[in-house]
């Protein structure tokens, strides 16, 4: 058999467990209860000897099961995972305030089903197993999350020299816009200028030609 314990547990609270043989994992899941950090979700594993306890915590609600080594990852975290929706499903939000083993009569027998139909049933292995994959991409996501985090002196480091090339380059356009603005208007001058100079010389030379600066002999 694949899957040889489970438990759920609010906190360090059980309320159901079963074992499908006489072993110390009762005692090493309480451990494993007490170590879990925070109250933050987890996705978890814990070696022992031959052993992999997996652990998966989800709105306070912790799903246990220890299961032999050469079950992989993935059929156990799929088990955790139709664990955890049939117990919320059935006891809604009475788990918050239920006492220890509140619900063990009735659910440890959805335990022991659940643990022979997916350390036995080939389909529990083919469907399953997609699931368990997809478990295992979340867990890989949560530690590069994990990793980014660690580097966080490094991100602020690369948000100040983002911060500070876009205040650059604003600075910049400001700058050429101004020198744009600088150089057109040195242009208009110029080209007033230009303008007014060749109406004086037009001037001069019609000036020349009717014989006196009131244009006599034009004008008659």
């Amino acid at each position: 058999m694949a899957i040889l314990y489970a438990l759920v547990a609010r906190g360090t609270v059980v309320l159901s467990e079963y074992s499908a043989t006489s072993t110390t994992a009762n005692a090493i899941a309480r451990q494993i209860l007490d170590k879990i950090p925070g109250n933050n979700d987890t996705n978890a594993s814990y070696s022992q000897d031959r052993y992999i306890f997996h652990v998966k915590r989800t709105d306070g609600l912790t799903v246990l099961c220890m299961a032999d080594e050469t079950a992989g990852r993935g059929i156990p975290f799929a088990f955790l995972e139709e664990i955890h929706q049939r117990f919320v499903r059935t006891y809604g939000r009475v788990v918050l305030s239920a006492q220890a083993y509140a619900m063990n009569e009735e659910f440890s027998r959805v335990l022991s089903q659940q643990m022979e139909y997916f350390s036995n049933d080939p389909n529990a292995d083919r469907m399953n197993r997609i699931k368990g994959e997809m478990s295992q991409v979340r867990n890989v996501m949560i530690e590069n999350i994990d990793k980014v985090l660690e580097r966080g002196d490094r991100l602020e480091l690369l948000v100040d020299k983002t911060a500070t090339m876009q205040g650059n380059t604003l600075r910049f356009r400001r700058q050429a816009r101004r020198f744009q603005n600088t150089t057109w208007w040195k242009n208009m001058k110029l080209i007033i200028l230009l303008v007014i100079l060749l109406l004086v010389i037009a001037y001069v030379v019609t000036a020349f030609v009717c014989h006196g600066p009131t244009l006599p002999s034009c004008l008659k």
